[in-house]
């Protein structure tokens, strides 16, 4: 290893451990009783969020398209000590279903504290054909979704001083080839929130926005398209889940996981 090699090393590390020293301290009795909507939640990342929520003694929403697995996962929310956990099935393609899940969350819960966007819609690994109608429909649900959530719910996040918590990717970070329609949602994504961010700043709002950055998670779906192309590790979902999570309670402004993604 050269010089400065070494040097860049020592200096990735020493910046590393300043981060974590400053970093807020997180205090999980801060979710006892926290009300929460948890997209994408009947599998993966979301649904490892359901369950660390329900073990802090949240109240949880959740939502997905699979109404069977709702149930399933709603009921070990309910065992892993929730004080609530209910569930309602939703197409994010669709123009209504969006705004009816904050709806009903807020109906159910009386409120809200948090909102966790984690849906996506089915992605390929290829290389784009000239398909527009494909890049439309999961921008539709990657995109254009979460920002119609986040406009019907911020006016109940100002009432509680809640948090808005937005899953995105790596892959809006660094341009990758054979997912150039998914790459294109996270990059609106972080384009979108950061800018959002900012504005709730400038008016002194009282919401904050946590901008998650993930690498390659050893979910299902994620393994199931990706196994192929890469040997790259993956990093297991409930991890990542909870690192999630402590970033919206503490009000970081980002997350990167695993943390050399940044």
């Amino acid at each position: 290893m050269t010089s400065l090699a070494k040097v860049l090393m020592v200096s990735l590390c020493v910046i590393y451990l300043a981060l974590q020293w400053t970093s807020p301290t997180f205090d999980p009795e801060s979710l006892r009783g926290a009300r929460v909507l948890v997209t994408g939640a009947s599998s993966g990342i979301g649904e490892q969020m359901a369950y660390h929520y329900a073990r802090f003694g949240a109240q949880v929403v959740i939502t997905a398209r699979r109404e069977k697995v709702l149930q399933q996962v709603v009921e070990k929310c309910l065992s892993l000590g929730a004080q609530k956990a209910v569930y309602i099935a939703a197409d994010m393609s669709t123009d209504a279903d969006p705004d009816r899940v904050v709806d009903f969350a807020l109906e159910e819960l009386g409120g809200l504290d948090y909102l966790v966007l984690n849906h996506i819609g089915p992605s390929y690994i290829r290389m784009w054909d000239g398909d527009h109608e494909q890049v439309q429909q999961l921008m539709k649900i990657n995109f254009h979704s979460y920002v119609q959530m986040a406009g019907r719910a911020l006016p109940f996040l100002e009432r509680t001083g809640g948090a808005l918590v937005v899953v995105s990717s790596v892959g809006g970070r660094v341009n990758t080839p054979c997912v150039a329609p998914y790459t294109s949602t996270k990059f609106a994504l972080n384009g979108f929130f950061g800018s959002l961010r900012h504005e709730l700043v400038m008016k002194r709002s009282n919401v904050s926005i946590s901008i998650c950055t993930l690498g390659l998670i050893d979910t299902a779906s994620a393994m199931k398209h990706v196994r192929e192309f890469t040997d790259m590790p993956a990093y297991p979902a409930a991890d990542a889940a909870l690192n999630i999570i402590i970033t919206g309670a503490t009000r970081q402004r980002e997350l990167f996981y695993p943390w050399f993604t940044q």
